[in-house]
């Protein structure tokens, strides 16, 4: 009798453990955080309000790569100032609901 109830607990247990240590950005709420880099990254519809210097473009990029660079602006560990201060305003959750949101999107080449 207890063994069948250990199983299910730990079964129960490691269900619980995978769903948040495996959880996903969530594309819907990162097209929701998003807008704040639309001016200067160049997303579909819009341009980049600073052409005198490189601003890459990040729709289409690797969702790890954009989830290292923002974690790396919020520790200080890259420097740019309004990188710094946009990704300092960003839970961990947002970051990962926009990188997933723009890794979904098919990448805009320089012309667009």
């Amino acid at each position: 009798m207890i063994r069948p109830l250990l199983t299910a607990a730990l079964l129960a247990g490691l269900a619980c453990f995978a769903s948040s240590a495996f959880a996903k950005g969530d594309p819907a709420r990162g097209r929701l955080d998003v807008y704040t880099c639309h001016g200067c990254h160049g997303i579909p519809g819009y341009e980049n309000t600073y052409p005198e210097y490189h601003v890459p473009r990040i729709a289409g990029q690797n969702e790890q790569y954009l989830i290292n660079a923002l974690h790396e602006y919020r520790s200080g560990e890259r420097k740019h100032p309004t990188m710094d201060a946009q990704a300092g305003s960003l839970t961990d959750q947002q970051i990962e609901d926009i990188a997933a949101y723009l890794s979904s999107l098919a990448p805009q080449d320089k012309t667009n």
